[in-house]
């Protein structure tokens, strides 16, 4: 079976060559295997299929420590759900099932919020409020306390990532490329921004990340770009990833991660497997790496760890951008986002196994199978605690020793 990132495509009035375009890909991704028999060998199922595990010595030990159900996940929406940490509690959302709050310790449910909005991308947090958004274009925010209803809104176009709280707002990417930016107290609109859409896209959005006076925004067509939080006027726009081919499949070079704010360094990874680290106030290009991916980056004291579009992991220093490693033995496993947890860097996969790698050399320390289920979104981390939600809404929690 073919592993390629789920994909979406706009401006509906395409010509017939595009509509054939996208039916290959649809193709792709479903593994057409009589096709392959027609035209391939045992040999090139090699190639094609997720790499076989490998046993390794282990050097670490993960200790599953609670498990919960934040609902019926996003399945086969491409949404990629994610828990969200802030204040020490968990907040997740499904598709199915409204808004839970957990203790990050022990796991104990601290509130649900039951909802028949179609909630999508994982919550965001912040300044008091726990604000999700639908595949409907609904967004709904919530006392963090208590998960009672604070207001909703609408945008137009539906919400698959989770929203920024911060400086008195609550900034929404929609799947139009849209950024609106909502009064934190009230939800009322305060500006909003329009990005022209390429063609062909990964199935996916960048989070907003918010600075002090800034929306770092990674952009469908593989650039960052700095929005004024005063009143949504771009402050400056940066390549990184160009889109270049013969096709739009292979143009396509989205930034599909969370922009990551590293004191007044700001860094973001494309499809295109390029990271590019900028001067957050001026936009100024600071140096560039030639690996990367649509999920964006992890962050660690002295380095970053991204997982490619090929399922290859990587180490890269933080301040110069050089690898100091690769991990190429998950390949095609279609990899979540890579994190950090503490000395290792870690990624979940199509079979829901979580696989640590030493961040010194990124060899592995240890791998378990947290869930039945793929793991699409990124593991969040706080307190020495990694927590990761799987495609059918189901929540674990790990430490490393």
């Amino acid at each position: 079976m073919t592993v390629v990132p789920p994909i979406r495509q706009h401006r509906h009035a395409r010509i017939a060559a595009r509509t054939m375009l996208v039916l290959a890909c649809i193709a792709m991704a479903t593994g057409c295997s009589t096709m392959r028999g027609w035209f391939s060998s045992n040999d090139d199922k090699a190639d094609t299929e997720p790499a076989k595990l490998v046993d390794f010595q282990s050097s670490a030990t993960p200790s599953r420590i609670w498990t919960a159900s934040a609902g019926k996940g996003d399945g086969r929406t491409g949404v990629a759900q994610a828990p969200t940490i802030a204040d020490g509690n968990v907040y997740a959302a499904s598709v199915k099932g409204g808004v839970r709050a957990f203790d990050l310790q022990s796991g104990r449910s601290l509130w649900h919020h039951d909802s028949d909005l179609r909630l999508s991308g994982g919550p965001g947090a912040g300044d008091g409020l726990v604000v999700a958004g639908s595949l409907d274009g609904e967004v709904v925010a919530l006392d963090a306390a208590t998960g009672a209803l604070r207001w909703t809104a609408t945008v137009p176009n539906e919400v698959i990532t989770r929203p920024a709280v911060g400086q008195g707002l609550v900034v929404v990417r929609s799947n139009d490329g849209r950024v609106t930016a909502l009064d934190a107290a009230s939800g009322e609109r305060r500006w909003f921004w329009v990005q022209d859409l390429p063609p062909l896209t990964v199935r996916g959005n960048a989070p907003v990340t918010l600075a002090p006076g800034f929306a770092f925004i990674g952009t469908d067509e593989g650039s960052l770009l700095a929005l004024a939080l005063s009143d949504g006027r771009v402050a400056w726009e940066q390549p990184v990833g160009i889109a270049d081919g013969r096709t739009e499949l292979e143009r396509m070079a989205d930034v599909d991660g969370a922009p990551v704010v590293d004191g007044a360094v700001v860094i973001a990874s494309s499809y295109k497997n390029s990271t590019v680290a900028f001067e957050g106030p001026s936009g100024r290009p600071l140096w560039a790496a030639e690996s990367g991916g649509a999920g964006g980056v992890g962050v660690a004291s002295d380095r970053l760890v991204v997982s490619d579009s090929a399922g290859r992991v990587w180490g890269i220093d933080k301040y110069v951008g050089t690898s100091y490693w690769q991990q190429p033995a998950l390949v095609r496993r279609n990899l979540a986002p890579a994190a950090v947890h503490g000395d290792y860097a870690v990624v979940g996969d199509l079979e829901g196994y979580l696989h640590w790698m030493r961040l010194s050399d990124g060899e592995f320390a240890a791998r378990t199978r947290a869930s039945r289920s793929a793991i699409a979104g990124r593991p969040a981390v706080a307190d020495g605690i990694l927590v990761v939600q799987d495609v059918d809404g189901d929540l674990s929690a790990w430490r490393i020793d």
